[in-house]
């Protein structure tokens, strides 16, 4: 029997490392690639006009689908309303929504939402300026087709005296790609 030398044995282990590294990377690129398959993106824009006032919204999100049944993810809101000679208003913060779909058409959601808001009132009003975070914990039901989903939601933390929305029922429409 004829030993090896340590020239071939350093081929061996190179070859063999080589072919374990390639694997490992394989399998971890398929999961990531499994990953970013079952992330959906979508949000919303929003954008009024009126007499002497401007709303204007921007609201990213991002989810993951666990399965067909619930998914889970992230947002953002970014926001500017102003009414001219009244105020100006600035609201930005994250949000995190689950959603759960027990048949295919029907969509339950949860909305827990964080907003600084900065309002600026017009001098000649007297009013004090006003700087606070409003919480918002919305429980909502739609009708889902295909990645749009319309409905409407209700935020059980409404407080009339000190919040962004004027009532608690809202309804929505949901896109997500």
């Amino acid at each position: 029997m004829k030993l090896l030398n340590i020239n071939h044995i350093t081929k061996i282990v190179f070859a063999v490392g080589l072919f374990t590294f390639s694997q490992n990377a394989k399998a971890q690129q398929a999961q990531e690639e499994n990953f970013w398959n079952k992330v959906s993106f979508g949000g919303g824009l929003g954008i009024g006009f009126g007499s002497n006032y401007t709303n204007i919204v921007i609201a990213p999100s991002a989810i993951y689908n666990f399965n067909e049944y619930f998914a889970a993810g992230l947002g953002l809101q970014g926001s500017y309303v102003r009414d001219k000679n009244f105020y100006e208003s600035y609201m930005y913060g994250p949000s995190l929504i689950v959603l759960g779909n027990p048949i295919p058409e029907i969509q339950l959601s949860a909305e827990l939402e964080q907003l600084r808001v900065n309002v600026d009132y017009d001098d000649e009003l007297q009013f004090k300026d006003d700087n606070f975070w409003n919480t918002a914990l919305f429980l909502g039901i739609g009708y889902r087709t295909n990645n749009i989903t319309l409905g409407v939601r209700y935020n059980v933390l409404h407080d009339s005296d000190k919040n962004v929305y004027s009532d608690a029922l809202m309804p929505f429409v949901r896109v997500y790609f």
